[in-house]
């Protein structure tokens, strides 16, 4: 009986199959799919052909099927004669801040040079021996993060030299509606921190090409390979492309989503979770009591975010080899989590819990916390006992103002 029953519902399954139902489901399925920058150049590729092609690049440039930027281009017949890496290096393995040596690919035989550190006349004559500059890898939506920098930076080389410079779009992982935290402010511009712009900006790489390209002299001749499929209210996951850690301490997408709140615990004597498995999820310090710091967040009610008492032994960065004690933040909500709220009230609580203990670190004469934020704001107003959402309101009308600018530079809808 029971075979009877498994044969009739393969046949209903072929019948339904056959009339176009299933047909109809997969094709949906396709339609969602995001076609990056990097896709549309490999399927026409007749823009570089006969041309030196310098790619500024780093592991996730890749294809849907995994495949390097590089592998594919060459397998396209495009001449990539040099691979140029950012910050962490174009095989992505050096930790933040350190300088990769220059290599050469023992499959492909291209040099691969570091861009990271250098200014746009010194990138000038790496750049010498190349026609065309193609940028493609993947941001993370956060203006502290520096692969925006290396971009704007070898644009302004571009423009300097008279070569087109192409920028192969990806997705903004947060999306590109949310922004929020504040706009730099000149007197914090800093090799975290260059244009005014959000802490969380809802742009595209490409889009912010358009941006910064407007602001620099020289200008390049930019040319933005826009995706196809991408809405602004798509976060990573909904995108069905593979996810590669763009730097070492960033390996999810849920890492993304919570680094720029977390991010600004660098600017104290905190651990953000480096050394650990979970970079910018863990937060803490020996003087922290896990349980009191996890009571004193949860009793906040912040949206969309729990946290839970944790201790871990941070491998390498700060408190390396010591037990230190805080919170992990877990995500409950991710249409709710507000990211920049939830790390500058981890900020406040501490500071109140621990008022002995919290420091705030310099960077030369500056405060890293008010480069990382670009102002001066959020410490001093932390320090004069500001609660996070007193601080976040004042940044409304300077959001809403960037919204309208960016509007001319969007190159996507909802």
């Amino acid at each position: 009986m029971g075979r009877k029953w498994i044969g009739l519902f393969c046949i209903v399954l072929l019948v339904l199959a056959g009339s176009g139902c299933f047909r109809l489901h997969v094709q949906e399925n396709k339609e969602k799919k995001v076609i990056t920058g990097l896709e549309k150049v490999l399927g026409n590729p007749e823009d570089f052909q006969g041309k030196r092609v310098g790619l500024i690049a780093n592991p996730t440039s890749i294809t849907p099927d995994y495949r390097h930027a590089l592998d594919a281009m060459l397998a396209r017949g495009i001449q990539v004669t040099n691979v140029f890496g950012p910050e962490h290096g174009v095989r992505g393995a050096e930790q933040a801040g350190e300088e990769p040596a220059a290599v050469v690919d023992p499959k492909t035989g291209v040099p691969f040079e570091n861009l990271y550190g250098k200014n746009p006349e010194e990138m000038v004559s790496l750049f010498q021996e190349v026609d065309v500059l193609v940028f493609d890898m993947q941001e993370t939506g956060t203006r502290f993060y520096t692969y925006l920098y290396t971009m704007a930076d070898a644009m302004k080389a571009a423009g300097m030299s008279k070569k087109p410079f192409y920028v192969l779009d990806r997705p903004n992982p947060l999306g590109g509606i949310r922004v929020e935290g504040p706009m730099l402010e000149p007197a914090f511009r800093s090799s975290v921190g260059r244009f005014p712009i959000p802490l969380v900006h809802g742009m595209t790489i490409g889009e912010l090409a358009l941006l910064i390209n407007d602001q620099q002299v020289p200008k390049s001749e930019l040319h933005v390979v826009k995706m196809e499929g991408w809405t602004r209210e798509q976060r990573y996951e909904d995108t069905g492309l593979p996810w590669v850690m763009p730097s070492p301490n960033i390996p999810s997408p849920l890492t993304a989503l919570v680094y720029p709140g977390t991010g600004l615990v660098e600017g104290t004597n905190l651990s953000e979770g480096r050394g650990t498995t979970r970079p910018f999820e863990l937060v803490g310090a020996p003087y922290v009591n896990g349980w009191e710091l996890a009571q004193a967040l949860n009793r906040a009610r912040l949206p969309g975010v729990v946290f839970r008492e944790a201790y871990f032994i941070p491998t390498f960065s700060k408190y390396q080899g010591e037990e230190v004690g805080g919170v992990q933040i877990h995500v409950t909500d991710v249409d709710q989590f507000d990211p920049v709220l939830t790390g500058i009230t981890i900020l406040e609580k501490t500071k109140k819990l621990y008022p002995e203990q919290f420091a705030w670190v310099r960077s030369g004469e500056k405060y890293w916390i008010d480069l990382l934020a670009g102002t001066d704001q959020i410490r001093r107003q932390l320090d004069q006992g500001k609660s996070a959402r007193e601080i976040i309101r004042q940044w409304k009308k300077e959001i809403h103002h960037f919204q309208g600018m960016r509007k001319k530079y969007l190159l996507y809808s909802s």
